[in-house]
């Protein structure tokens, strides 16, 4: 009867709380029952610093950056604590190379911000951008444009007609040691084209005979822009040894073998496929080799595939598949995707049906119940959760929602920075607050093992702090407090205990904010009579500025 009468009232109570207030930035929805519990990692554009954010959307800590720099796109908390980032000068002075998600370092930094290594490649001839991977042996993969000039490209077979920038910046891949500053190895693109244009040039052949390679023609406009590919998204497979880009412009995900040497990854021999560099996978868009047209196309512009694996284990029921997020899926809303690749282990090799690879279509989409509350041209990401939630980042919007496997909202959160500077609760963001992904870290990850996880605050300015108290169960507001309450709820009396500390001002204010009493903890408990007080929430602050909820039902 009491838990029934606790529920009718935390619903009249958050009832009453949304005509007060409504938050516009920062945590907009929560269900603690039914979201997975965790630590978001945001490193939102046009600034220079990486947040980490508990789910009631308070900070727990942050990398503080240097005001220099903007985000190159992406960061990774290590397991030892430590964390590498990407970043990019701020101002940039004719850069040679430069388009959206252009990058320039790769660092690794302290659990205090403070450099402990730092890779640099941004000159006239390469640039890194958009992800890196960190991998299990302390190894970083990165991804890189590499400029290849008019008579290269004319060389390679490139009708001129769809050579904009008299110039092209293919993507390749490679794996930097950090211990060491060396390039231990390396893939190219540039190692796996063909053509079908001009048989006195380079690469040429069938192309549709040779779904492996690369057709140096295909272009996502008519005109050709120098950024070919623009691979936005980089993953490992360990068990594997394989890896994983998202290619944008031509609307797939591709495959390659790792276990290569870096010369048999410039080949077409070698490595545990036997296929040296060559694709081992590609699929979203089978138009780009010749099997297909464009009805036949199934990925828009995505971002963020990867392998399912991410603190989820092998019971989950995507585990080892593919993640990704259709930016452009339809005209007015994005989607995310579950796809199995059917890879076979004993042949080493995702098989070919009928011309094309597995599957025929996506295993599972998933679209916000408000369909175009999630339409993001770019960026942005989607996280398989250990529980069957997934979360969901629409970069553009800055606008994060993780749903329950039965497509419900159970947790939502705007990031509360327009053009780099916070903004107050309450404010309306239109655009300006793009975040490249959000990353939900499980409690107890390794990496945060001697950590301090306590809230020190929120991004936003003129936070709304009781909002996430108006929904926490009561037990878990105070838990970690050295204020206790008992009974909570309580009918007609509460006892306060304030451990450890004499003659502390207390103030107890109704859910409507106005002030219900004040008194003073003397280091001992202290018994209140609340029987005539109304049934509701009330709210007991400290000098401190310890905040409790205090339940009282008649």
């Amino acid at each position: 009867m009491i838990r029934q009468t606790l529920i009718t009232l935390g619903i009249i109570l958050l009832s009453n709380y949304s005509l007060i207030a409504q938050n516009t930035v920062g945590l907009i929805s929560y269900e603690p029952d039914r979201s997975q519990e965790g630590y978001n990692l945001i490193y939102p554009h046009n600034q220079e610093k990486v947040f980490l954010l508990d789910n009631c959307g308070e900070l727990v800590h942050v990398w503080p950056g240097d005001p220099d720099y903007r985000p190159g796109n992406t960061a990774y908390i290590l397991e030892n604590g430590n964390m590498v980032k990407t970043k990019r000068y701020f101002v940039g002075v004719n850069d040679p190379i430069w388009a959206g998600g252009g990058g320039a370092i790769v660092e690794i930094v302290d659990w205090d911000d403070n450099i402990l290594w730092s890779f640099e490649q941004n000159d006239s001839l390469r640039r890194l951008h958009h992800d890196i991977c960190p991998m299990p042996n302390g190894n970083i993969l990165m991804v890189s444009w590499e400029l290849r000039t008019y008579e290269e490209v004319v060389q390679a077979g490139r009708d001129t007609s769809i050579l904009l920038d008299g110039e092209l910046w293919p993507d390749y891949v490679l794996e930097v040691n950090p211990t060491t500053d060396e390039i231990v190895w390396e893939w190219h693109a540039w190692d796996h084209l063909i053509q079908d244009h001009d048989p006195d040039k380079d690469n040429y052949g069938v192309v549709g005979d040779h779904p492996e390679l690369i057709d140096v023609n295909w272009t996502n406009t008519p005109d050709g822009k120098a950024d070919w590919m623009h691979v936005n998204a980089i993953d490992y497979n360990e068990e594997l040894d394989q890896i994983m880009i998202s290619v944008p412009t031509f609307h797939e995900v591709w495959i390659i073998d790792h276990s290569t040497t870096t010369e048999e990854a410039a080949g077409h021999t070698g490595g545990l496929s036997g296929k040296g560099g060559d694709l081992l996978y590609r699929w979203g868009n089978p138009e780009t080799y010749r099997a297909g047209g464009p009805e036949d196309k199934k990925l828009f512009f995505q971002h963020d595939t990867h392998w399912i694996d991410d603190f989820v284990d092998s019971s989950h029921p995507h585990f080892g598949k593919i993640g990704v997020f259709n930016n452009r899926f339809a005209t007015d809303h994005s989607a995310s995707h579950v796809l199995d690749p059917a890879f076979n282990s004993e042949s080493w090799e995702y098989p070919l049906v009928d011309g094309t690879w597995l599957p025929e279509d996506y295993d599972q989409t998933i679209i916000h119940p408000e369909p175009t509350s999630v339409y993001s041209t770019g960026l942005s990401s989607i996280q398989f959760l250990d529980n069957g939630n997934s979360l969901t980042c629409a970069g553009r919007l800055g606008y994060s929602v993780e749903l329950s496997p039965e497509n419900e909202i159970v947790w939502e959160y705007k990031t509360p920075i327009v053009g780099g500077s916070p903004v107050a609760q309450g404010d309306t963001i239109e655009n300006g607050n793009q975040t490249f992904r959000m990353k939900r870290y499980s409690l107890d990850y390794q990496g945060f093992d001697g950590h301090d996880l306590s809230p020190i605050g929120y991004i936003e300015l003129d936070p709304d702090t009781t909002f996430c108290d108006l929904i926490l169960p009561v037990e878990t507001v105070y838990q970690n407090s050295e204020l206790s309450i008992f009974p909570n709820p309580a009918i007609n009396k509460v006892v306060l205990d304030y451990q450890g500390f004499d003659n502390v001002n207390v103030q107890i204010f109704d859910i409507s904010g106005n002030l219900k009493t004040t008194l003073v903890l003397t280091g001992v408990q202290h018994e209140l009579d609340v029987t005539s007080w109304s049934s509701g929430m009330y709210f007991i602050v400290t000098e401190e500025f310890i905040r409790q909820k205090l339940v009282i039902i008649k």
